[in-house]
Order: structure tokens, then sequence, then C-alpha cells
């Protein structure tokens, strides 16, 4: 484990004082945060220990997690001390970075190593010699700019700014690390500081309540630029008219979006974030993003951000790679702070003023934006010095508490997740690791690292192994075994793919079924194809399993609800390796970042019945709530007929995946008697199928037990189908 916590942050204890330099006053009097009529507070720590009870299998490495948790409490009780606590520690945007008095603009940065700083930008023809700043003795830079003598501005609003620094690497031009907004110029590469602050008249005001938070996340996987169907990059005001509606339409009640922090190279799908407080300036204004949001809202919809605090473009121009001239300001020095495999900057979690930066930045987007949560990105990466590379977690618990752990990140993911619960108890938590840590969704106070839902990765994983295989080849036990492998008490988002499976060089559930006869064979006023009806039945079948059994949520990629073409390319030029290799590129083109929602919607092409049927399914899942069902059963998992059977609530689900038996009479065992109806047909015509059911069939319960459930009905199971079965009244 990585003890240097406790010596990190004590050779850094002089910049704790930053609270008495920048922070006067936001502990006093600060405005009081209300939720309901309670005061939001983040709660105490706790012991700590009850995760040996829920996990007693954890006794044997109580040495690891009681340090890391002695450690938590410490760090905790230094914010107190030294900051005034998590929820005043967390707004250090309100000090740090441009903040607007009534009197002028004050400028403040921490850049400890810079010899000397100056404020440049439109506003002073950048010269810098005219606004020099002033350090003090934590590393801070401050300036003040009065308001001009007619009270307007010293910087206009929407004027470009930087920060010009003598460092030990030389002089440079970086952006505030607190830049609120930054675009990038016709013509140019690197991107610009915006001053942002809108005239009142323009700032957008929210109108509509967040929602509650749903028992079960129905979750639309999205990315603004490419959620057009026409090769552009799209708007954040086209999203709001366009895609909500449909997201809503479709029965999803959460969207995720990707790639909000801004990020230089639109080709890093937003996670090389060089602006961490900017939204993405290729997509429209912080305001355009506040109405989307608040759009959203209205409709009932939660809203998430897909938020990177795993790592940090390496850009020295317009992000925070070398932002003061040294390599160890924000991150670790030397191979440590380097990910070697996406070409990026590793966070020093063990910094104080690291700590204060994204903590505040979590802050920054539920507090100013509205956000309803965030999906953490990369977290098995920032978990362990080896960031899950080479590395195959077997499930032996040394792998997860030795000395590969970071536990300087572990605590900083405990502090967010605290922050989170504490100050937004409907937000949303959900970490993106493959490794699976024990503890991961354990609450802070009872020792766990705190976050809502594990994003359960083996799934898709598992879905593209099986599609290299023949059908035969499909050991139903396989599938389920994958599907409900979880830790006890830990909630999941599953899918049956997401983005990164849709990315160039891999492919699609959907391109991987029905590959090249998807471009002849789509239309209904041409013959289909055998791998056609195959890949249709199937794309239906592994979506209902695999939201059926997968978790407590389920998240899908926007388009491949109706099994979107080919894949996504994002356009770009040729690319120069340092080995001098030269990547070709794709002329910069957009065909293939774009989504079709057209094909789709089109009546006339084989789409719409996968969209009808995901929609279907995404309504069932609301009428009955079965992902969040405590009941559930899986009695049949049925090698030589390819039948899986299983119970969740009120609901009896019946998987058909052999190619070419149908079965009559098929016995369904189930605990509840009663009346079952049809709620669900794969093999509805609406959905593309062939009709091979009658849906005014009355379904009877007897006192016979099948599979080791006490009653049971029999049905007609025909080939490759999933059915689902509801017990009326």
């Amino acid at each position: 484990m990585t003890g240097g916590t406790a010596e990190k942050l004590q050779s850094s204890e002089p910049t704790q004082g930053i609270v008495e330099t920048i922070t006067d006053g936001v502990t006093k009097g600060v405005k009081e945060l209300v939720v309901g009529e309670k005061p939001r507070v983040v709660p105490k720590p706790g012991d700590g220990q009850k995760i040996y009870e829920i996990d007693p299998t954890l006794k044997d490495f109580r040495s690891h997690l009681d340090y890391r948790y002695r450690e938590y409490k410490r760090i905790r009780a230094a914010i107190d001390q030294h900051e005034g606590g998590l929820e005043a520690f967390s707004r250090g945007y309100e000090k740090l970075g441009f903040t607007r008095s009534a009197e002028g603009i004050t400028y403040r940065e921490w850049a400890p190593g810079a010899h000397s700083a100056a404020l440049v930008g439109d506003f002073n023809n950048w010269n810098p010699n005219a606004d020099a700043m002033t350090r003090d003795d934590y590393g801070v830079w401050e300036i003040f700019l009065p308001n001009n003598a007619d009270g307007s501005s010293a910087i206009p609003h929407g004027s470009r700014v930087k920060i010009r620094m003598d460092t030990p690497s030389g002089v440079k031009d970086s952006i505030s690390a607190w830049i609120k907004f930054s675009v990038q110029a016709p013509g140019e590469i690197p991107f610009n500081g915006i001053y942002y602050d809108p005239p009142e008249e323009e700032k957008y005001v929210f109108q509509h309540p967040q929602p509650k938070r749903p028992e079960s996340l129905r979750i639309y996987e999205s990315h603004i630029g490419m959620s057009s169907p026409e090769p552009k990059i799209n708007s954040y005001a086209n999203f709001r008219d366009e895609v909500l509606p449909r997201i809503k339409r479709l029965g999803y009640n959460a969207v995720q979006i990707m790639a909000i922090q801004e990020h230089s190279y639109y080709a890093s799908f937003g996670y090389h974030v060089t602006n961490f407080f900017a939204p993405s300036s290729r997509f429209g204004t912080p305001e355009d993003l506040k109405s989307l949001i608040d759009r959203a809202h209205e409709l009932g919809l939660l809203v998430l951000m897909d938020i990177v605090h795993s790592h940090s473009s390496n850009n020295t121009l317009d992000g925070l790679n070398g932002f003061d001239g040294t390599d160890t300001h924000y991150f670790h020095g030397g191979p440590r702070g380097h990910h070697w495999m996406w070409d990026s900057r590793l966070f020093n979690y063990g910094s104080w003023e690291v700590l204060r930066f994204l903590l505040s930045n979590a802050r920054w987007w539920l507090e100013e934006y509205n956000f309803d949560g965030f999906r953490f990105d990369g977290v098995t990466s920032m978990m362990y010095t080896h960031h899950g590379l080479q590395m195959t977690f077997t499930g032996n618990y040394g792998e997860y508490f030795g000395f590969a752990t970071d536990v300087d990140a572990v605590v900083y993911l405990m502090l967010v997740n605290d922050l989170i619960h504490g100050l937004y108890p409907d937000a949303v938590s959900i970490g993106e690791d493959v490794s699976g840590m024990p503890t991961f969704c354990i609450p802070v106070p009872d020792g766990g690292v705190g976050f809502d839902y594990r994003l359960h990765m083996a799934v898709a994983d598992k879905w593209i192994e099986l599609l290299k295989q023949s059908d035969e080849s499909w050991k139903m036990g396989d599938i389920v075994h994958t599907l409900t492998n979880k830790r006890w008490l830990e909630k999941c988002v599953t899918y049956a793919e997401s983005h990164d499976q849709a990315l160039v060089g891999d492919k699609t559930i959907a391109f991987w079924l029905m590959d090249k006869d998807m471009y002849d064979f789509m239309a209904l006023d041409r013959p289909s194809t055998p791998r056609i009806d195959r890949g249709i039945a199937l794309h239906k079948m592994i979506r209902l399993v695999t939201m059926g059994l997968g978790g407590e949520s389920y998240l899908n990629f926007m388009g491949n609800e109706f099994g979107h073409p080919e894949w996504i390319d994002f356009p770009r030029g040729p690319q120069t390796l340092p080995t001098g290799k030269v990547l070709p590129g794709n002329n910069n083109n957009y065909d293939k970042c774009r989504r079709r929602f057209d094909l789709g919607d089109a009546e006339f092409l084989r789409y719409r019945g996968m969209q009808e049927f995901d929609q279907a399914m995404q309504h069932l899942e609301e009428k009955y709530g079965f992902m969040t069902s405590e009941h559930q059963y899986v009695s049949r998992k049925h090698e030589e007929d390819k039948v899986i059977i299983f119970e969740r609530g009120d609901l009896v689900f019946v998987f058909n995946f052999h190619w070419s038996n149908s079965f009559f009479d098929y016995r369904v065992g189930c605990s509840k008697p009663g009346k079952y109806k049809v709620a669900l047909d794969s093999d509805d015509a609406l959905f593309g199928g062939f009709s091979r059911l009658d849906h005014d069939v009355d379904y009877f319960t007897t006192e016979h037990p099948h599979d080791n459930r006490p009653r049971s009905f029999s049905v007609y199971t025909p080939s490759r189908t999933a059915v689902v079965y509801a017990l009326t009244e």
C-alpha cells in the first residue's frame, strides 16, 4: 500500500495556511445551504468497522483497511481544522480563479513553482508589465483589478485571458486552472481562456426542480457533439430540443453525458481534459448547457455527468501539465505521474491543493449546473499504481489490499463520495471499476469507498466473447453467472454495450451479429437473410436478459437501441507518433461521428423494430420496477434446450436461445399462483419478429412443482425469442 499520504500532507503543510490567506470570510457568515428545511452537511466519519460484518473475509486485511480509514479520518480532521470543514474546502472556486465583487475582479492562482506572474489578455493588450501579480507564502499569486471609472468591469465578459509566468521551464502563458470557459479560435490549435461573467439578463435561471432519484436508473449514455444525424458537431441547444424528447419517449429516466469538461482533442471522446471547470465550448455556451439540463429536469430526466478525475491531458499550452513550470505541480513526478497507455498525466491525490481542486470541481458541476450526479471515469486506474494494466484480477483479496493499492487515491474517492452524498443526498455516484474492488459500494461511514453503483463492465466483455463463437457454444450457465456475479449489497449499472464497443477498431453488437448484411438487407421491401433474422432476434434477447438479470440499473449508448450500423470514428488528420510512425487520419471526416436516428425512426427499415423493442423494454421496467425487485430467482439454465428462465418480482422471463428448436407445452416454474399474461414478446411483429405467440392466451398456474418452484404453467417458446409473463390481478 502507498502509505505516503501523511508524509506528503505534512511536507506541504504550509499550503494549509492558504485558508488564512484566501478563504477569510468563506467559513464565517457563509450562506446556509439548505435541502428542504435541513442544512446540508457532510456527516462526521463513522468508525469504519461495519465492512467486517458485511464481508467477514475482509478481516484478514484489517491492517490495510483500518490504515485506509485512519488516513481518511485524519485528512477529514485536518480539513476541519485548517479549512473550516469539507463544505467550505470544496468551494475553492469562490476564491481561486476569477471572482467578481462590487468593487472589481480578483484573480488568484496556485503556482508555487513560478518565479513571477502577470495577468494578460485582450483587456490590457497582452502587456506582461501592466498587471503583475504578487505571491504569498503558500505559492498563491494574486491581483485585484478595480472597476473602471464608469463602474464597468476591468475585464470585459467574453474576452481572452491568460496568466504569464516566468517558470523553471521558461516563460509561458497558461489558461487558469479554474477557468470557467475556454474557446479555440479558428485556425488555432491551443484554446484560449475566456473571462466568463455575462450580465444578469443573459444568465440562465433554472425553472424546474431536480427530479427525485428513481429506484432504478435506465441510463441513456450520450455525447453532445455526435448526437446529430448530420455529419457535424451538434450543439447543446439542438440536443435539448431534438434528443431529450427522444430519450424521454424511449422510456429512459436518466441521461449520462460524456465530454462535458473542456478537452482540446475532440477525438479523445472527452477523456483528455484540459479545462476541468469549463463546459466544452464546441457545443455552445455555459448558459446553453444549463438550459439543456433544465429541460431534462422538466421532462423528469436525471442528468449525470461523465467526470474525469483519473487523469489529465498531457497538454502544456492549454492544460494543467507543467502549469507552473514543474513536473510535480498537480501530478506525481517521474514515471508515476504519467499513464503510459493513455499518454496523460496522473494526479497526486496526496497533495492538499489537488484535493481542493478536485473536490471543488465535483462540487462546481453539482452546484452551478444542477447535474444530478456523476459517472467517475477510470476509477480502476486511480486505485492501483499499476492502473489495472497488464493485470488480471482473479478475485483474490490480496490483489486489492496490497502495496499496489494507491491509498491516497482511494481516500480521495471516499472524500468526494462523502461530499456528494452529504451536500446532495439525491445525487448519484457511479464508479467505473473493472477490478471488483471489495467495499466499493459500501457507505464511507461503514468503511467503504462510498459509490452508489459499480459499472458492471464484465457483461459487455462476455457478450463480445460469445459473439465470436457459434450459437452451439453458448453456455446458459455461463451467461447467468456473468450477469449475476457481483458482491452482496452492491448495486450495479449493467449494459450489453457502451460507447467503448462502438469505437473504431471494435464492433457494436449489431455489427458483430449482422456485419455487411446491414448494408443491403435492412429495408422491409427486400427479403431478409438468415444472418439478419438471427441478428435482430439476438440483439433484442441480449438486451433484455442483460437488463433482466444484470443489476439494479441499465445503460445504453445512444443509437445502439436500434442497432446503429458501423462504428464511431472522430474526425482526425494524420498523426505522427514519437517513434516517427505516421498514423493515417480520415481527412477530418464527420461521417462516422454522428447518430443516424433517422434509421431507427424509418418505418420502412428493420432498425425500427429493434428501437420499438428497446422502448417497450424500458417502459416494462418503468411499470414493474423489476430491476430493483427483492424477489429474484433463476429456475432454469438448460444447456441442451438453450433456455434460461427466471423470476423478478411478479414477472417471469423465458429465453429460448436455441437457433432452431421451438418447444410446445414447455413447463415454466414460478412462485406465485394465478393468471399470467404476455407482457413483452420479442417475437412480436412490431419488433421485427414473426408473431408466433398469441397474446390473448391466459396462462393459469397449477400446483405442479417444477425446477424447485412450488407452481408452474405451460407455454410455447419459439426459437430465439424472449417472452416476459406478468401475473395479473
